[in-house]
């Protein structure tokens, strides 16, 4: 598998974990879903406006997007998650975050 298969497939995988389509990441891209569809494949890449995107869409580091590196999640992209809480849930997100705080503290 090359570099550009595998990163698609990290790309795909976190797409879906997060229960996105491709149409939705097409259009969040400003992309075609078939030009999206062949970056989830491997046969193409991606602008590097794109890629800084990507990452903040799937909340996930572009090292982790190009490299696979283990520590996928950044300060920056948590940061985005957060923001796209709806605010019904942000209590909850609140909620644990003083938990995990207090589970460190102990």
């Amino acid at each position: 598998m090359s570099n550009k298969q595998e990163m698609g497939l990290r790309i795909k995988n976190q797409r879906k974990k997060l229960k996105y389509t491709q149409e939705d990441m097409a259009e969040r891209l400003s992309v075609s879903v078939k030009h999206f569809s062949e970056v989830e494949r491997g046969l193409t890449g991606l602008s590097i406006d794109n890629l800084v995107k990507l990452s903040n869409i799937l909340g996930v580091s572009i090292d982790y997007i190009v490299k696979g590196e283990a520590d996928q999640y950044t300060w920056s992209s948590i940061l985005y998650a957060l923001q796209c809480v709806p605010k019904e849930k942000e209590h909850l997100i609140k909620e644990l975050i003083h938990v995990g705080i207090k589970l460190i503290e102990e």
